[in-house]
C-alpha cells in the first residue's frame, strides 16, 4: 500500500522522515538460510526466540585494511556461547571462518564489522518449549564503524556514570555475548541527558562495570586495571594485556570503584568496534587534565600495529 492510499485508508499520518524509509540498510552482504544476500533482503521472523525473547548469542570481528583482527579469539569465543546456551548450527569453525570471509569479500570492504550469530529460531508449533526451536545461523558484513568518531579519539570521549545496575552474572553470563541491552541503553540514555558521549554502568555493589559495546580501563602509577567480574571479556580487552605484557606494563583484572575511575591518571575503553579509546571526562570533571594520556596514547598505536601482524591478523581474498 502507497503512503496516500494508507493515508486514504485512514491510517495515522507519518510524524517523521526518519520512519519513511523501514528498510534502509548499510551496504553489506549476509549470509542466510544457506545463500547470500544484500542487507536489505536479510529477514528474521517475528517468531524468533532471538527477536521475541533476546535468546541468541553472537560475536563480531572486525576487517581493518582487508584483513581480519584475531578471528580465531572471536571464534573461540562465539563458539563457546553456542554451547552455554545448548544451540547447535550446522557449521563447524573452518565453515564459519569461510563464511565470514565469503561476506566481507563480496561486499568488497575493507574495513569492515562483521557478525557471527545464532538465534534460538522459532518452533513450527509456536511451542514454548526451547527445546522445539529450529536454531538459527546468520552472518553479515557492513562497514566498520566506531564507538568513538575521529574527533573522540583525537581528544577523548566524555563519559557519564550511569546508576543503572547491569545484569548481575548470576543472571546472564556475562562471557555468553548476548543482545540482553536494555540496562546498558537506558545508561546511554543518561549519558545522553547529561551531555556525555556515552555510559558506564555498575554491579550491586556500585562498582564499574562496562559499557554498551565495550569495556573500560584504568591507570594510576603506571599500572592498568580494568573491572573483573559482571562484564564480557572482550577481546580487545585481551589484547590490551597481551600488548602490556610485551610492554612490561602492569595489567590486572580487579574490582575498580568509582573513585578509582574519577581520580585515575588515565581511562580509557576498548571494544572491537573502535580499538583502544580514550576517555577524558567522567560526569563532567576531566580525566589527568582533560588530555590523553601517554600510555593510552602507546597502546593505540601498539593496537593498530599489530593489524599487519599474520600472528593476529588473516587476509580476505577478494574476487
Amino acid at each position: 500500500m502507497s503512503q496516500a492510499a494508507a493515508a486514504s485508508a485512514g491510517s495515522l499520518p507519518i510524524l517523521s522522515d526518519r520512519y519513511l524509509d523501514p528498510h534502509a540498510y548499510p551496504d553489506g552482504v549476509a549470509f542466510l538460510d544457506g545463500q547470500y544476500l544484500p542487507m536489505s533482503q536479510a529477514k528474521v521472523s517475528v517468531l524468533d526466540w532471538g527477536f521475541l525473547h533476546s535468546d541468541a548469542t553472537y560475536d563480531t570481528v572486525h576487517v581493518w585494511d582487508g584483513r581480519f583482527f584475531r578471528l580465531d579469539l572471536h571464534l573461540d569465543r562465539f563458539f563457546g556461547g553456542l554451547e552455554k546456551l545448548r544451540m547447535t548450527i550446522p557449521f563447524d569453525r573452518d565453515g564459519v571462518a569461510k563464511i565470514l570471509h565469503n561476506c566481507v569479500a563480496l561486499s568488497g570492504h575493507r574495513a569492515a564489522y562483521v557478525e557471527m550469530l545464532c538465534t534460538r529460531g522459532a518452533s513450527p508449533t509456536f511451542s514454548r518449549d526451547p527445546r522445539q526451536a529450529i536454531n538459527r545461523f546468520m552472518a553479515f558484513a557492513v562497514p566498520f564503524g566506531s564507538v568513538a568518531n575521529a574527533e573522540q579519539l583525537r581528544s577523548g570521549l566524555k563519559v557519564a556514570i550511569s546508576d543503572k545496575v547491569r545484569i548481575p552474572p548470576a543472571s546472564i553470563d556475562p562471557s555468553i555475548k548476548n543482545y540482553h541491552w536494555l540496562d546498558l541503553v537506558r545508561g546511554l540514555y543518561d549519558a545522553y541527558d547529561r551531555g556525555a558521549d556515552t555510559a558506564l554502568v555498575l554491579d550491586f555493589n556500585g562498582n564499574v562495570t562496562e559499557g554498551p559495546g565495550f569495556n573500560v580501563f584504568c591507570v594510576k602509577d603506571g599500572k592498568l586495571s580494568t573491572p573483573a567480574a559482571g562484564v564480557l571479556p572482550g577481546i580487545t580487552r585481551r589484547t590490551v594485556f597481551d600488548l602490556c605484557a610485551e610492554a612490561s606494563l602492569s595489567a590486572v583484572a580487579t574490582d575498580v570503584s568509582v573513585a578509582a575511575l574519577k581520580t585515575a591518571d588515565e581511562v580509557f575503553i576498548t571494544s572491537t568496534a573502535g580499538g583502544v579509546m580514550p576517555v577524558t571526562t567522567i560526569d563532567g570533571a576531566p580525566i589527568a587534565g582533560g588530555k590523553v594520556g601517554a600510555i593510552t596514547q602507546r597502546l593505540m598505536a601498539l593496537y593498530w600495529k599489530r593489524h599487519d601482524d599474520p600472528a593476529w591478523s588473516s587476509p580476505v581474498h577478494y574476487p
